[in-house]
């Protein structure tokens, strides 16, 4: 009878150790949802901040694209730049998905655009006036100016109502009159 008394006693130990694994385990497994849930939701904020960056540009672009459009009778424009709103459906399902605000643009410098070349004023792309000897008659291109302007936006999701700024840089070439009018 000896025998039989220490195996009862080592019977209930087994059991322990089982549970304390089992525990271990569902520690591992709980951590490692929170983990990938967390990086879940790290990548769709990246998403949405990417989109929401490309729906500042669009508006971007469609504002320098207007910067300087010909008036009705097709002269230079020579209003001030407005501020502006833009909404964007950016997976096109019919739905604003974002809406961005564009500050009015502002020309932060111009500069006289000069002949490099040596003789003449420089133009677009580089054509030079007095230095053609095609006797095209190009004795003088008029002044042309170099201006870069500065866009500001503010985009908003529309679902989540976060917001995100995005500037942008844009140059544009303009003639005296624009010059005058929209960088003095």
């Amino acid at each position: 009878m000896t025998s039989t008394h220490p195996l009862r006693r080592q019977g209930g130990a087994a059991l322990i150790v089982g549970l304390i694994m089992l525990v271990l385990i569902t520690l591992a497994v709980t951590a490692g949802f929170t983990l990938s849930n967390t990086n879940l939701k790290s990548v769709g904020n990246m998403q949405n901040r990417n989109e929401a960056v490309a729906a500042a540009n669009r508006a971007i672009e469609e504002v320098a694209a207007s910067l300087l459009l010909p008036g009705v009778d097709g002269s230079p424009s020579l209003a001030m730049p407005q501020r502006t709103e833009s909404r964007v459906d950016i997976n096109n399902d019919g739905t604003i998905d974002y809406t961005v605000e564009i500050a009015a643009p502002t020309c932060v410098r111009a500069t006289k655009s000069t002949d490099t070349g040596g003789g003449g004023t420089a133009g677009p792309g580089g054509i030079g006036g007095n230095s053609s000897s095609s006797g095209s008659g190009l004795n003088a291109l008029p002044d042309q100016y170099n201006s870069v302007w500065d866009i500001s936006t503010t985009v908003t999701d529309a679902k989540t109502g976060a917001s995100t700024a995005v500037r942008q840089g844009v140059r544009a070439l303009l003639n005296k009159a624009q010059f005058e009018a929209l960088c003095s």
